[in-house]
């Protein structure tokens, strides 16, 4: 961080965020319970960082810059209406946006932290050099003999840009697969080196998530680690605390803490783990932003990851991120069908569950797989099977029979 950027973090009221989907509506949420003004850079009003909180057109203006989120050109005139820009997502064109920085503009994450990650190949090669545990990698094409590389199967093939919410990730479990997997991209043979990655499936005893902050002064913020439950690589649901021990939690610790410090990252990282049945964690992908596994933060921590986001990037005190109850399980409502909903009905069910709250994202079409809102429920104990059962009740609630 240069001089004029290190001025920049005292005082910074008006925050630019690329992206305008559900985890830019919430921390909008979150800015306004710090007095703090975001400008959003998104495509469409329909997008929910506008769509709930726009009360007319004539506030556009000054809500938001209307442009895909590659769009450099319009995310200068974003940066004229704030004093820093974060990110909703890794969409971005880094190369036009380093221009951007070389004139002043503040970016938080920094470019160079995002050029360290956004590729999921140079991600795992920058991890490894830490000596961060992460599985076997290499790159592949369809020319590449897996064991010439010392893989077998089942393998994890990634694509190395734009994957999220399970689109982009393929676990291939013999030969056939792999060989079918290639045909789908007979038509497209170039450049595939660049395009995906593979790695050693991991046979892991659970997955596990932690959300991180760091400061521009340095100081670090680590939420209680939760534990994912993933069908088909999407997120179903997310439950804390975790029983670990202790050697396990100091791995987590020291993966996140020497993560954020060699970056010198600025912001909040979603870092997702697989554990092994012998206690080896070994980290399975990182998210320079705010991230679903974060979300029961809203609701069952002192201090939302949204907040803490914010608070990173505009230069504030960290807030506390401990948990204030004994137990919570947060459930993702995926799209199951093709329609046009608001499913008001499944929503007013889920909202009659005790200590329950609705987090309805307000996208107007629904899709399979389509993230369109999550439900937080506090719990009364700690217990795992009780978080599992609410999980599924929950879901049970959501989903038809």
């Amino acid at each position: 961080m240069n001089s004029a950027q290190a001025s920049m973090a005292i005082n910074i009221r008006q925050v630019g965020v690329i992206g305008g989907g559900q985890l830019a509506w919430m921390m909008r949420e979150a800015a306004q319970q710090l007095g703090l003004e975001v400008v959003v850079q998104t495509p469409h009003t329909t997008d929910p960082a506008l769509s709930n909180h726009l009360q007319s057109e004539s506030a556009l203006a000054v809500k938001a810059v209307l442009a895909p989120v590659d769009d450099a050109v319009a995310t200068a005139r974003l940066a004229a209406q704030c004093q820093v820009i974060t990110f909703e997502n890794e969409f971005v064109d880094l190369d036009a946006l380093r221009a951007l920085e070389t004139k002043g503009v503040c970016f938080r994450p920094g470019l160079s932290v995002l050029a360290a990650l956004l590729d999921k190949y140079e991600q795992r090669y920058f991890l490894r050099s830490l000596g961060i545990p992460v599985p076997a990698f290499s790159v592949i094409t369809p020319q590449t003999d897996l064991s010439d590389l010392g893989f077998s199967f089942p393998v994890v093939i990634k694509s190395r840009r734009h994957g999220y919410d399970g689109q982009g990730t393929f676990v291939i479990h013999d030969a056939a697969e792999l060989s079918q997997f290639w045909q789908g991209f007979a038509h497209e043979p170039t450049h595939l080196d660049q395009r995906f990655m593979v790695e050693a499936f991991v046979p892991f005893e659970r997955e596990l998530a932690v959300m991180a902050a760091r400061s521009p002064t340095g100081e670090i913020a680590l939420y209680p680690a939760v534990e994912t439950y993933q069908e088909q690589q999407v997120c179903r649901w997310a439950i804390a605390p975790v029983t670990l021990s202790p050697t396990t939690q100091a791995q987590i610790q020291n993966i996140a803490t020497q993560l954020l410090e060699k970056l010198e990252a600025i912001g909040i990282f979603g870092i997702e783990l697989f554990l092994t049945p012998d206690g080896q964690v070994f980290v399975n992908e990182i998210a320079p932003r705010t991230h679903n596994s974060g979300h029961l933060t809203i609701d069952a921590c002192n201090t939302s990851q949204f907040e803490q986001h914010l608070r990173a990037v505009c230069g504030l005190p960290l807030g506390d991120p401990a948990l204030h109850t004994a137990g919570a399980v947060m459930v993702n409502l995926l799209g199951f069908e093709t329609a046009v909903s608001d499913y008001v009905e499944q929503r007013q069910r889920l909202a009659a569950v005790p200590n329950a709250t609705v987090h309805w994202y307000g996208k107007a079409d629904a899709k399979p797989g389509r993230k369109l809102g999550h439900v937080t429920v506090l719990l009364d104990n700690s217990k795992r099977e009780t978080a599992v059962a609410m999980a599924q009740h929950i879901e049970s609630l959501w989903y038809p029979i």
